[in-house]
């Protein structure tokens, strides 16, 4: 059998002086390749040969000032919700709602699509584009499960590889017949929207609340661009069972679109959608057949390639300084990452990250730090220093904050938390909020009755039980932005213990403006922990033994030893064990020779890590140490007598485990006897000098 091949190039540049693309380059690259008969030349990458059913593009015509559109919102997301992967909401803001102050989501390309359609009222949306006017968002529901019940002529996939050094997008797009179109001629579109852009909204029933950040509006799914060479779409044909069209469109994303006032656009909230069209404008029915969201992946040309995605400050608020952070890389070159550096520096301080693994290309690996915030908000810097063995010079900053905490000392389970809400006249904008570190709340209030005098004031008194050892977080909010002060009625808020001492707020605590947050840490009774400092014997080449007393009633939840080169900020966990002489001992065989290190034991009880202090101590020099060669101690355990033999004995020292010399003798000559029966039960260590001035220090237990 013949195989025809026909393909078509058709490069366009669109005008860069047009309404809102003063600021943007745009070309696109157009390879169409159609297969007519049964077998491929050229199999698809992305888009699926089986029938299926149509998927939705659900575009809503909206604005800023529009109070009830945030119902649609709202409509629209609960929809895309409940089919994930086969409804996508398009936001365009155009019409008399539309806003040219910042944020400014005006579009050149959403001002055609919104021209095309009778638009009587917003909110209003077309699905698929089935209807020449817009429809009441009480109708997408149903109109979206009647287009998901039909059978679609084509499927749609793709890839989109952006470069975010360039800021070059690759769109790749595969169109596959399952079946004949109606007409000769279809129309592809693809776009580019945008999530995650703050501004101001009108909102006259709080029908979103999820979308509000403070006093600012989380806009959603906003039409940015259409990178077809028509708002319309672009032509495609043959529209017959079994052709294959494949496109490819290289897109460079712009820095900001909108004049005036317009939004920058955030490479790490953008995203494409493409759709193939039945018609394009000029007929009431022109509907769209089925869509898709494209994937998309940064890359470059280059083997060795990681770039940071961002760094981010993980769990909820607690009340501790010590803060988890996310360090999130994505492999955009060509090979596998296998090994990278990461040197985190915050306060002064730093540590080194050494990341092993397989991290292939497109893909992305999170890695975690802890790093000590004082109270504030501070910048944290990550530096990539060598990938793959190869030196790297890249830094990314990020910010870590540390809320200040209110303490409440109890003895019993539970703490009752008393808060006054003194509200002003617009009480219906208040909420408020106990929150856990885990995002559980424990309580909340509001919001309120909208008083009937021009100013006034209502208290409120709520009241929050909180368990022992939680750390909670209270955040009051005011939905207009201005808090509960003053031209309104003089609000205020406060929050007490069930000691009724006031934890945070006063009677001038009512000027906000769109929220305020404290931390209370509710703290039960509180183990008694101490521990010691760390004692270091039997050292070696490679080789030590540590031990270190600890106080405490009960049995930790971990012990062990943090140690160090004093070169390095990155310490060695190494895990011990507790004894029942309230001892905790540990040992390594993985130090260099001829080093210094600091060593600290640690225990870990309910959750909190407690550090005794540091020794200081120094790995053995090659060649030296006739005294370890030949050193003996015996028995071990013993009862009465220590017997030490060794090569070069000066003096013998003997401390308990708080580091008390508990005994101290001469020595003449290569042996010696310590008598022990004057020390309890328990371990010591004895320290041996030697006339070519090392030291060895080996523990003993006495037991009778």
């Amino acid at each position: 059998m013949a195989h025809f091949l026909l393909m078509c190039i058709f490069v366009a540049e669109k005008s860069i002086n047009n309404l809102n693309h003063s600021t943007m380059k745009k070309i696109t690259l157009f390879l169409l390749t159609v297969l007519t008969f049964t077998f491929s030349l050229k199999a698809q990458q992305y888009v699926s040969t089986e029938p299926a059913n149509r998927n939705v593009i659900l575009e809503e015509f909206t604005g800023r000032g529009c109070g009830y559109c945030t119902d649609g919102h709202r409509i629209a997301n609960e929809i895309m919700a409940n089919n994930p992967g086969r409804v996508w909401a398009i936001n365009i803001h155009a019409g008399g709602y539309a806003q040219t102050s910042y944020p400014n989501m005006i579009t050149q390309d959403g001002n055609t699509i919104h021209g095309g359609f009778s638009i009587s009222g917003y909110p209003t949306g077309v699905v698929n584009r089935t209807t020449g006017s817009g429809i009441d968002r009480g109708q997408w529901n149903g109109q979206a499960n009647t287009q998901m019940g039909q059978t679609s002529e084509c499927n749609i996939g793709g890839m989109v590889v952006l470069n975010p050094e360039t800021r070059v997008a690759t769109i790749t797009v595969e169109v596959y017949y399952t079946g004949n179109s109606t007409v000769d001629q279809n129309f592809l579109t693809v776009a580019m929207l945008q999530d995650s852009i703050l501004g101001s909204q009108a909102d006259y029933g709080n029908y979103n609340p999820t979308q509000w950040v403070g006093n600012q509006y989380c806009h959603m799914h906003i039409l940015r661009d259409v990178i077809s060479e028509s708002a319309w779409g672009d032509p495609i044909s043959p529209t017959t069972q079994g052709t294959l069209i494949t496109r490819t469109y290289e897109y460079i994303v712009p820095e900001s679109i909108g004049s005036p006032n317009g939004v920058d656009v955030d490479l790490n909230n953008i995203f494409f959608l493409a759709w193939v069209a039945e018609r394009q404008q000029g007929n009431a029915y022109r509907p769209i057949l089925t869509g898709c969201k494209l994937e998309m992946v940064q890359g470059v040309d280059e083997p060795i390639y990681p770039s940071f995605k961002g760094i981010t400050q993980i769990g909820g608020a607690t009340c501790t300084h010590s803060k988890d952070i996310e360090i999130s890389i994505q492999n955009i070159g060509t090979e596998t990452l296998t090994s990278m550096t990461l040197v985190v520096e915050m306060n002064g301080e730093s540590q080194t990250i050494n990341w092993e693994g397989e991290l292939p290309q497109y893909a992305v690996e999170k890695i975690g730090a802890t790093v000590e915030v004082p109270f504030g908000t501070y910048p944290v810097n990550v530096t990539l220093t060598e990938a793959n063995g190869e030196p790297q010079q890249k830094t990314s900053t990020g910010s870590v904050n540390c809320i200040e905490w209110a303490d409440v000392e109890i003895e019993g389970d539970e703490e009752e938390l008393r808060v006054e809400i003194m509200q002003d006249k617009f009480g219906n904008h208040i909420t408020w909020e106990f929150t856990t570190p885990d995002g559980t709340v424990l309580g909340s209030g509001g919001p309120y009755t909208m008083l009937a005098a021009g100013t006034g004031t209502q208290m409120h008194l709520e009241y929050v039980t909180v368990p022992a050892d939680e750390c909670v977080k209270f955040t009051i909010y005011d939905q207009m932005g201005n808090g509960i002060c003053c031209s309104y009625g003089h609000g205020y808020y406060i929050v007490k213990n069930s000691q009724g001492d006031v934890l945070f707020g006063d009677e001038d605590d009512g000027q906000f403006g769109e929220s305020a947050s404290h931390l209370i840490s509710v703290r039960g009774p509180q183990a008694q922990v101490e521990v010691g400092e760390t004692q270091v014997s039997n050292i070696t080449y490679t080789h030590a033994d540590f031990v270190a007393t600890m106080v405490y009633e009960g049995y930790p939840d971990e012990v062990g030893f943090s140690c160090r080169k004093v070169t390095s900020s990155e310490p060695m966990i190494i895990q011990g064990f507790y004894n029942e002489f309230g001892n905790i001992l540990g040992f390594t065989d993985d130090l260099e020779m001829t080093s210094i290190y600091v060593v600290r034991a640690y225990a870990i009880v309910n959750g909190e890590t407690y550090y005794g202090n540091e020794t200081t101590f120094q790995t053995w020099t090659e060649g030296i140490n006739e005294l370890e060669q030949s050193l003996k101690v015996y028995p071990n355990p013993t009862s009465n007598v220590l017997n030490i033999e060794g090569e070069g004995m000066t003096n013998i020292e003997v401390y308990n485990t708080i580091g008390q010399r508990v005994m101290m003798q001469q020595v003449d000559g290569n042996k010696a006897q310590v008598n022990t029966e004057s020390l309890e039960n328990g371990l010591y260590v004895v320290r041996i000098h030697a006339n070519d001035g090392s030291v060895l220090n080996r523990t003993f237990s006495v037991a009778r």
